[in-house]
């Protein structure tokens, strides 16, 4: 199947990642391999790879192609990790993770975003990604501990399962504030200590769920 889209990824690579701070070559392998226009609906795709987030429906959105590499780098995934995803929402985030690492665990409290992200990941043979239904809050404990957790929403705080799922040595990536803005921060625990970075200020949808916000 030709890819009519592969000019907008290379250019999206090129001019949004390169041009910024995206060094990880793994990060922007990955970027320029998973073709986003799939991860949106049809009416989107000929904006996919903007420099901008879209609209997903059920009031999320697919975050803007920079901010998933540069949340993706942060975890500096090597190939054989283990990772947690809270808020498959699209599955595009998820996607680009599963190619970088073993196995990609993803949650999702939106049935239809997740019934969406799964034919995609289907249609595309990324046969390494597990998805479930849940409060992604609460983590995936049956298949922890985690070598790295990425959580694609704004919350409080990191949620208490998700500390308690993440390995050590381990890697945690959230955005952490109220509900209107955020600090995407980076957690690593190492030697039962955690190191706190401050990354970027960013605004993401809410994180719903028993450690997050309510709905």
């Amino acid at each position: 199947m030709i890819d009519q889209y592969g000019t907008g990824r290379e250019k999206m690579v090129r001019e949004q990642l390169l041009s910024r701070d995206i060094v990880d070559e793994r990060t922007l392998a990955a970027m320029a391999e998973v073709p986003r226009h799939l991860f949106v609906d049809d009416a989107m795709r000929a904006k996919a790879y903007g420099d901008h987030p879209l609209p997903i429906g059920a009031g999320q959105t697919i975050s803007q192609p920079y901010i998933v590499a540069f949340m993706t780098q942060a975890l500096h995934l090597q190939g054989d990790e283990k990772v947690l995803e809270v808020g498959t929402g699209s599955g595009y985030q998820a996607a680009v993770l599963s190619r970088l690492c073993k196995k990609v665990f993803t949650v999702e409290r939106v049935n239809s975003l997740l019934a969406g992200a799964r034919k995609v990941f289907d249609q595309l043979r990324y046969y390494n990604i597990r998805s479930k239904l849940d409060d992604g809050t609460l983590g995936w404990p049956d298949n922890g501990p985690y070598d790295a957790i990425i959580v694609t929403a704004g919350g409080p705080d990191i949620p208490e399962p998700l500390t308690a799922q993440l390995a050590d040595p381990g890697r945690l990536v959230m955005p952490i504030g109220d509900q209107h803005v955020q600090e995407l921060k980076l957690f690593i625990k190492r030697e039962g200590l955690v190191e706190v970075i401050n990354l970027a200020s960013v605004r993401f949808v809410d994180l719903v769920g028993a450690y997050g916000w309510r709905g």
